[in-house]
């Protein structure tokens, strides 16, 4: 008998990203189970009662839609079939979590062009979080009935790295069925012993995964391997366990863990300033008044419309701006962030309040010009 993980204290989170794949959801005889699912959905209503937020993302459309179409055993092959399948199955993946909730839930499809275009990675973020706000449970997928390259070898733990960024998230939970990492994969090797805790996914730690994955799902430990280091990458770290185990999932209700902690490489909040300061600039500049400027410069403070006092250069909606105030005869930058509006619009909600936004332009992308999650203080002294 292969030893197990030792049980350690689960990080301090409030937001969570939780990763299902298919080999938890889909049945034996084929289309979905809830077999494991009422598990991982009893730790969701656990966390919902304890005030946190848990962002889903959920596998299992393929496998579900393959149950519908076991007449047609063709239907199982090529990606115009597979992207078919997809479609079939959503609706079954996401009557299958709302059976467990009394909150609603609600599906966001993403495909990775969505979250590489600053424009739509706004506009899901935007939606995501009047989600959270809602009380709502996301469940996200990846489009697969549009994708083109992205029905790959175990994409939603890294669709589940991005969107953990996306959300703000304090940690990445992927529930799969194994305990954890091993030295060795546990399947073949019986020799192979429990690893705890991954400071950094190095070489040495890549060639400790196994193959590809189970036959229900596409993933498998090295795209594990992947997601993790994404997620470390933008400062959240990454917790993987049993989702077949009740006892892993009771602890991990009570904020321990029997299984994987992959460290972050810094804090969420020191990657998501680093990337801040350092992301190219678009080319303008919005100009604030005093008060303002001691807000932003304060920190925790957005940049709303009433703020404002004018605009410089030509910048689109999700571009990167510096954000400048008068002093002593010149400018000076306190803060650059990325701009919910473009140049234009930010022209024509200056100095008004926000609950003018959509008055003036007609729609409205939010109550600030620059969000506080989007927006990185600076010493004020660069002229």
């Amino acid at each position: 008998m292969r030893s197990l993980h030792a049980e350690q204290a689960l990080p301090r989170w409030r937001r969570a990203v939780l990763k299902v794949g298919s080999s938890l959801l889909a049945a034996n005889g084929g289309g979905l189970s809830t077999r494991h699912a009422l598990g991982l959905a009893e730790f969701i209503a656990a966390s919902h009662r304890a005030s946190r937020e848990i962002v889903l993302v959920s596998s299992g459309a393929v496998a579900a839609g393959r149950s519908l179409v076991r007449a047609q055993p063709e239907a199982a092959h090529g990606l115009a079939a597979r992207q078919a399948l997809a479609a079939l199955g959503q609706t079954t993946v996401v009557a299958l979590w709302q059976r467990f909730f009394d909150r609603p839930v609600a599906q966001v499809l993403l495909t990775h062009d969505d979250l590489r275009n600053r424009r739509r990675y706004l506009n899901a973020r935007a939606t995501l979080r009047e989600l959270l706000n809602l009380g709502a449970l996301p469940i996200i997928n990846e489009n697969d009935t549009v994708a083109v390259d992205e029905l790959k070898l175990g994409d939603n733990d890294n669709l589940a790295a991005i969107v953990a960024a996306l959300v703000d998230a304090d940690l990445l939970l992927i529930a799969s069925d194994i305990a954890g990492l091993y030295s060795a994969d546990p399947r073949s090797d019986a020799t192979a012993e429990p690893i705890n805790e991954v400071a950094a996914v190095t070489p040495a730690i890549l060639a400790m995964a196994g193959g590809a994955g189970t036959a229900a799902g596409t993933g498998g430990m090295r795209t594990k391997l992947d997601a993790a280091v994404k997620a470390a990458a933008a400062g959240i770290g990454t917790v993987l366990f049993d989702g077949t185990d009740a006892t892993a999932l009771r602890l991990l209700a009570a904020d321990r863990l029997r299984g994987t902690h992959f460290l972050a490489g810094a804090t969420r909040l020191q990657a998501r300033k680093y990337w801040l300061r350092h992301a190219p600039l678009a080319g303008g500049r919005i100009q604030v008044d005093a008060g303002a400027a001691r807000a932003l410069l304060s920190g925790g403070a957005s940049l709303l419309p009433g703020g404002i006092s004018g605009v410089s250069g030509d910048f689109a909606r999700g571009d990167m701006v510096e954000i400048e105030t008068a002093r002593d005869g010149g400018a000076a930058i306190v803060a650059r962030g990325i701009s919910q509006y473009a140049a234009g619009e930010v022209r024509r909600i200056a100095g008004r309040k926000s609950a003018e936004i959509e008055p003036v332009l007609g729609y409205s992308y939010g109550e600030t010009v620059v969000h506080r999650d989007d927006l990185v203080a600076t010493s004020g002294a660069d002229a």
